[in-house]
């Protein structure tokens, strides 16, 4: 028998991390299943032919993607191509949705069942795209539970399985433990440092952080500060940064280590992202900050796209302002200073944050991975392919 082919494709780590999760799961009870796409470095370990790297799909900003407009839709032919030439029995679009709700419409249109998996900000903003997902997908999972209503009201076949982090992340963060890894004193204050995943991300954020950071150590002699970053490229982009603006810092650099510098920190410095997600989980307060390129803010501003009062999901979650949000020109260190001074001088206000934060954690644990693959395999015996 010719083993069943499911396309998939991911496009930053995030969806790299949900793509391998369900891979993996979907594999338990599909054993002869075989995965072909767009492909990460988690989804390479989980065993997937992998076409084209992810990283290839690794665009921010609106008119940041039209610069590499023309790669991207030579790309999305490509794929479509493959798959219309030897149809799979279905195809999985991780997050990234401007590249794939196209490629799940024309697909779904041959016959191919399409699932979407993490739900757009169609609640948060460009509203209107939820006609276009009601046209793409045949399934949208989502991993908090507030988009499933929404989604159901527009129509939108949508199911709940939570997100992976939230089963994977333990409920008491080890801070000892991770600090013991990061080669970080045990007693002295630990600021950790995200600025983003994305290359565009760190040549825009690094330069306040690193400042911000060195600003704080003035205040706290003796703290450390960890930073995270997702692999060599964004290293060097954030080291060029720190030579240029604090070459004194210092800091503890770790490669993929996000999880363990927040266990390890008493405040974290969060580019708005997932990155807020997983400072929740930690447990830890933080400060977000972000910044877009000029031309991107002023189209979202003049028209008026963002239709929610919080930016960062840790705040959207708890339906309350517990990580100040400092966007654009606010993203400096003036701005940002005094609010990581507030935290790391304030017990009882760390200490309430990461009660609340529990809490959420608590609402959100679920067996993601294994949802998802459920709601997959449901869909394909409603279809007769399993």
């Amino acid at each position: 028998m010719v083993p069943q082919r499911i396309g998939i494709v991911a496009a930053e780590p995030s969806g790299d991390l949900l793509a391998a999760g369900l891979m993996d799961a979907l594999r338990e009870q599909l054993p002869d299943v075989r995965f072909e796409g767009v492909a990460g470095p988690l989804m390479r370990n989980s065993g997937i032919d992998e076409w084209e790297p992810m990283d290839s799909l690794s665009v921010m900003g609106l008119f940041e993607v039209l610069h590499h407009l023309p790669r991207l839709l030579r790309l999305r032919s490509r794929l479509l191509a493959r798959w219309r030439e030897s149809p799979p029995v279905a195809f999985i679009g991780v997050d990234a949705p401007d590249f794939n709700l196209t490629l799940e419409c024309k697909l779904r249109k041959r016959g191919i069942p399409t699932v979407h998996y993490v739900s757009p900000t169609v609640w948060a903003w460009r509203v209107g795209r939820v006609k276009k997902i009601r046209r793409a997908v045949d399934l949208l999972l989502t991993i908090f539970p507030f988009e499933t209503e929404f989604l159901m009201q527009h129509q939108v076949p949508a199911r709940y399985v939570g997100h992976p982090l939230a089963f994977d992340m333990p409920l008491e963060p080890d801070r000892a433990g991770a600090r013991d890894a990061l080669g970080l004193d045990a007693t002295a204050p630990v600021l950790a440092l995200l600025p983003g995943s994305r290359g565009s991300e760190v040549q825009r954020i690094a330069a306040p952080f690193v400042e911000t950071a060195a600003a704080l150590k003035r205040q706290l002699p003796d703290l450390q500060v960890v930073v995270p970053l997702a692999n060599e490229k964004t290293r060097a982009m954030f080291e060029q940064q720190l030579h240029g603006v604090a070459p004194g810092l210092n800091p503890v650099i770790a490669l993929g280590e996000a999880r363990a510098a927040l266990a390890a920190a008493d405040v974290a410095l969060v580019a708005s992202g997932t990155a807020t997600l997983e400072g929740l989980l930690s447990k830890r307060p933080m400060v977000v900050a972000y910044r877009a390129s000029a031309a991107t803010y002023a189209v979202v501003q003049t028209l008026g796209l963002v239709k929610v009062k919080h930016i960062a999901m840790a705040n959207l979650l708890a339906d309350e302002r517990l990580a100040p949000e400092l966007i654009q020109d606010e993203c400096r260190v003036e701005k940002l200073l005094p609010l990581l001074l507030e935290f790391f001088g304030d017990g009882a206000l760390r200490d309430r944050i990461a009660r609340r934060y529990t809490e959420i954690h608590r609402q959100l644990r679920t067996d993601t991975n294994r949802e998802a693959a459920a709601a997959v395999i449901d869909l394909l015996r409603e279809r007769g392919l399993v």
